[in-house]
């Protein structure tokens, strides 16, 4: 099992700030899931505090990435957490949040997710570089324990899995739809730095809104469906504009600026690192 490093995919973009924009479809994408959605509604704090689930999350994911061995001894945590996780949703299901579905589906969705992120709010991948991608996405799921098995072999596989989870298992569940009342109302993010507040209040819209509106327009379609949420082409065009604002600001952005704290320091300890046999 290996720890991600400097080079990586992973490491150029895990932690930058701008993750931020699809993280509240992600979790909306997971809890669709029934077995996620029931285990979230059951035991998480993300209504009462859904920024500070969110800092949590976002810790134990720099781990996975920035956090060398520490990383690897994270996914063996996690597992841990999760493993006296379970009980009956709504409708009478019984779930366990190690189920290997749902445990590979929320791991999956980072991938995807990161897909998204750079065809809105960056510039897209190339083929070359989402297989690469994929192949460290497996390596995550090494580190991560999710079950092979569950896990597509190759990034041709993965499309047709995705879109077959959305079709055939996905559901409109109760979490999901109250991770999308939740953001209506919610301030941005804490942890972001006063430099990129201004992206989250654009004029006509508050802070609540945007993270509603930049939400619903990542998601698919075919899962905006599920759910019964209008798009129209003018959302679309506005989510557009915003994201070649966004992807024209970040490759400017000092690098504290553009990091989580934790990416930040493990780039620079990095450097230094590479520049000490030179001294």
């Amino acid at each position: 099992m290996e720890a991600f490093r400097p080079g990586t995919i992973h490491w150029d973009t895990a932690g930058e700030y701008r993750n931020l924009l699809v993280a509240g479809s992600a979790l909306v994408l997971q809890t669709m899931h029934p077995a996620v959605g029931a285990a979230v509604a059951e035991h998480s704090t993300y209504k009462q505090d859904p920024w500070g689930r969110l800092n949590r999350t976002l810790a134990s994911v720099q781990k996975w990435v920035y956090g060398g061995a520490e990383g690897i001894e994270e996914g063996r945590r996690l597992r841990e957490i999760h493993a006296p996780i379970s009980g009956t949703d709504e409708q009478g299901r019984s779930y366990h949040a190690l189920n290997g579905e749902a445990y590979a589906w929320v791991h999956l969705t980072l991938f995807e997710r990161y897909i998204t992120l750079h065809r809105y709010f960056g510039t897209p991948y190339s083929a070359e570089q989402e297989r690469a991608l994929y192949a460290e996405s497996q390596q995550l799921g090494r580190i991560l324990r999710v079950p092979e098995r569950e896990v597509p072999p190759t990034i041709e596989e993965f499309w047709p899995y995705f879109d077959q989870m959305i079709a055939r298992r996905l559901e409109p569940h109760p979490a999901a739809l109250e991770v999308l009342a939740t953001m209506r109302g919610t301030p941005a993010p804490p942890m972001v730095p006063r430099v990129l507040r201004r992206l989250w209040a654009p004029v006509g819209m508050g802070s609540g809104e945007f993270n509603h509106f930049v939400t619903v327009g990542t998601l698919p379609p075919a899962v905006r469906e599920v759910l019964g949420l209008s798009w129209s082409a003018r959302d679309e065009r506005r989510l557009r504009r915003l994201g070649r604002a966004v992807a024209a600001l970040t490759p400017h952005l000092p690098e504290r600026a553009r990091y989580l704290p934790v990416a930040y320091r493990a780039r620079r300890a990095a450097r230094r690192r590479e520049l000490s046999p030179a001294q």
